[in-house]
């Protein structure tokens, strides 16, 4: 397939997701104001307490709940493709697995771009999150986390065959990297075997960004932490094409 026509099959996949998203609005309320509500409660749980304790937990979890979501609905979502056969109907025309999944994650990550600044603009604008560094690239660093989550949800749900397996990957993907990302312990101060495992998670590396915008807003630790996140996407969607299955079992 040239490279014309497969970027013709990856823009058709993705503009068939964003109809079926614009579609299904409990999907849509979810990608797009249940971060704002969770960075919502966050800040009045912490109102009052001293310490400016949302500036100090309020940027890592801006990493997290864009990562959290994507994660989830994008899993879900591909395995409801696979199972009902639209998948293999689609396979069957002149389309490669990794065009479906380019076409997958450049609407999710339409989505999520429209998402973190929505996330973003609360936090900063209404909740008055503390950011030294350019609220744009807050911006930037939340979208890619996004696209990370979107990413890794494509690729565990080739090893799922139901909805409810594909939740299931949850405790196994994501909730080690929430408990080793720094938000809790700081990663220099873990023990070593657990900073080590710490520094192969990409997640960790998300929260780092957000932290160092919040901090000294170094911007080249933050663009080499966002390299390091994105590669981590590109690499879960190359295996994502490498394993994802036209059908359910």
């Amino acid at each position: 397939m040239s490279a014309r026509m497969s970027a013709r099959v990856t823009l058709a996949v993705a503009g068939r997701v964003l109809r079926q998203v614009r579609r299904d609005h409990r999907t849509l309320a979810m990608l797009l104001v249940v971060p704002c509500v969770l960075m919502s409660l966050l800040w009045w749980m912490f109102d009052g307490l001293p310490g400016a304790m949302f500036d100090r937990f309020g940027p890592a979890l801006l990493a997290m709940f864009p990562f959290i979501v994507m994660f989830l609905v994008t899993s879900v979502t591909t395995l409801r493709e696979r199972s009902s056969g639209t998948l293999e109907r689609l396979l069957a025309m002149p389309m490669g697995k990794l065009d479906f999944l380019l076409g997958y994650a450049l609407a999710f990550g339409l989505l999520a771009a429209l998402q973190s600044a929505l996330a973003v603009a609360v936090s900063v604008g209404l909740l008055g999150l503390d950011v030294n560094g350019p609220v744009w690239l807050l911006g930037v660093v939340a979208v890619v986390d996004a696209v990370l989550g979107t990413a890794l949800g494509l690729l565990v749900s080739a090893f799922a065959t139901t909805e409810f397996q594909a939740v299931q990957f949850m405790p196994a993907f994501v909730l080690p990297q929430i408990l080793l990302c720094g938000l809790f312990v700081p990663r220099d101060a873990m023990p070593d075997v657990l900073g080590a495992v710490s520094d192969l998670l990409p997640l960790s590396y998300a929260v780092d960004a957000m932290q160092e915008l919040v901090g000294r807003a170094d911007q080249g630790e933050v663009w080499r932490s966002v390299g390091v996140v994105a590669g981590f996407a590109v690499v879960s969607l190359a295996l994502g094409a490498a394993t994802l299955r036209r059908r359910t079992p």
